[in-house]
């Protein structure tokens, strides 16, 4: 994507987290909402989802799902999630043993499918920063040829600095931009998450976009419009609301 494209795509955003069952989709779903809610049409990405049930002939996986249900704009989902995969497993494993071939080019051409129906697209990883989807390509690679600013989420407990250090260490290494990270509440008797939070304030390059404590909400679309209110999308870097 040229400089010039990216210009014209101010608010889409690649969503990483600092590991796997952090926060991400939660994330996602609540930067859709807080984006419609500026008057933007969105949609939701999730380009490899892992873990579907069969739900009256239909494969749903409660990822994508969340995010067909944030964004404000209808999509099908085979852009959303063009590669959906059964077992809940990490993504290279099942590709190969449900016979998925995962394409780059695939991905790419969904994304900018979506881009001619929404005004913001958030694309959401699986796992971590780093994770494989083939032999010769993982999640770093997508983000990267996506071109996107990445949006980190923080899982706050114990060990969470060290991952999200290196994590942006990874970010920076594949020439993409931090726009933000959210803080999002995984452990709720994690001890001394303030000063925590204050060690990542101190040490990330990007403005903290949120804090997420532990919500307790009955559905995750309850959940999504909660987190939605602990985000100021003002903050994000070189892009203004």
């Amino acid at each position: 994507m040229s400089i010039a494209a990216k210009a014209l795509r101010p608010h889409d955003y690649f969503v990483t987290g600092t590991d796997t069952e952090i926060g991400k989709t939660l994330v996602s779903s609540a930067l859709l909402l807080a984006l419609a809610k500026t008057g933007l049409r969105s949609a939701g990405m999730k380009p490899v989802a892992a873990g579907a049930s069969l739900v009256d002939g239909v494969w749903h996986n409660e990822d994508v799902d969340a995010l067909l249900a944030a964004s404000s704009v209808h999509c099908d989902t085979a852009l959303v999630a063009p590669y959906l995969m059964q077992a809940a497993a990490a993504p290279h494993i099942v590709a190969a043993l449900e016979n998925v071939t995962i394409s780059a080019a695939h991905i790419l051409a969904c994304y900018r499918k979506l881009t001619q129906q929404a005004d913001a697209v958030i694309v959401e990883g699986v796992g971590g920063f780093c994770v494989p989807l083939t032999d010769n390509f993982n999640t770093a690679d997508m983000a990267q040829q996506l071109s996107l600013p990445v949006i980190l989420v923080v899982g706050m407990r114990l060990g969470c600095i060290n991952h999200a250090l290196l994590t942006a260490e990874a970010i920076a290494a594949r020439g993409l931009t931090l726009a933000g990270w959210v803080a999002n509440t995984v452990d709720e008797h994690m001890l001394y998450p303030e000063d925590n939070l204050a060690a990542l304030q101190q040490r990330l390059a990007a403005p903290l976009l949120g804090y997420i404590p532990r919500l307790t909400h009955t559905t995750q679309t309850l959940r999504a419009h909660a987190a939605a209110g602990c985000l100021n999308l003002n903050l994000l870097q070189h892009q203004p609301f």
